[in-house]
């Protein structure tokens, strides 16, 4: 019941949020500011309903330390990225041709802000969190990352490899960050870094859909398995391999620190939950 609570009032948050991006998305600065804002509420209703509904201190959205780690997160994302694009421009797949749009790229900064924030707290502090209780953490993070690649293959220009690509990388890494630091903080900003620097920085496609023009005008060309194709460089096994390897990182991370919860050893009897201290 507290999962549907919880569910229900992030995922009317998003909706809602999402519909008014969709109308203003002509005016980049109140895209900009809506984005934010729809960010913003996100956070406050989901400390809100998990409080209501654990009788609890949210701790995994902690005020303390939030800027800094969603900060190191963002880093994180755009470093990655920046690795793919590299490794798929060196091959001649990525062209650049000049400067691009400094207006789309702020709009796309609200868009993003909006997405990595509810998604986040959607799969990874509602879902993952709560079905982790019960099935441990390893069959936890499998399902709920074949459930987000699944949901992606609604995008335009998805398609099975699309939907496994994104079960693979963000399904798996960005639950592998929250598992690793148990906060929600990193996460959001990894993900919000990968997006932004997908989108309003090297102006390619995000998850099969077409964005506008970023800060930079450039095309992409060649062998699907390089670029991704359609769907976008997450499509691209560079992405694939640099999402497992930093997936591994933080799951060795999380082991290191006792954060790892078994599954169920018998029907009806909880495993005995690994520490979760910070």
């Amino acid at each position: 019941m507290r999962l549907l609570w919880q569910l229900s009032a992030v995922a009317a948050v998003a909706f809602l949020g999402g519909q008014g991006l969709f109308a203003v998305e002509d005016d980049p600065w109140l895209t900009l500011a809506l984005g934010v804002l729809v960010a913003v509420a996100s956070v406050f209703v989901y400390r809100w309903v998990v409080r209501r509904t654990e009788h609890r201190t949210v701790t995994e959205m902690a005020w303390k330390g939030a800027a800094a780690s969603t900060g190191w997160g963002t880093l994180l994302g755009v470093g990655l990225f920046a690795l793919v694009i590299v490794d798929i421009a060196f091959l001649g797949g990525y062209r650049l041709h000049g400067p691009g749009s400094a207006m789309s790229a702020l709009a796309l900064v609200g868009f993003m802000a909006a997405a990595a924030v509810t998604e986040e707290v959607m799969w990874r502090g509602v879902l993952f969190r709560i079905i982790q209780e019960r099935t441990g953490t390893w069959v936890a993070l499998v399902l709920t990352g074949l459930a987000f690649g699944l949901v992606h293959m609604l995008n335009p220009n998805a398609g099975l490899w699309g939907a496994i690509a994104i079960a693979i990388e963000a399904g798996g890494m960005l639950t592998a960050a929250y598992v690793a630091t148990r906060s929600l903080w990193p996460p959001i900003g990894l993900h919000f870094g990968w997006n932004i620097a997908g989108s309003a920085i090297s102006s390619t496609e995000v998850s099969g859909n077409d964005t506008p023009q970023g800060l930079l005008d450039a095309t992409m060309s060649g062998p699907a398995l390089l670029t991704g194709g359609g769907f976008g460089p997450e499509g691209s096994m560079y992405s694939v391999v640099f999402c497992v390897v930093t997936t591994l990182v933080f799951m060795w991370i999380a082991g290191r620190r006792g954060r790892i919860v078994p599954a169920r050893r018998r029907a009806g009897r909880p495993a005995a939950t690994a520490p979760l201290s910070r």
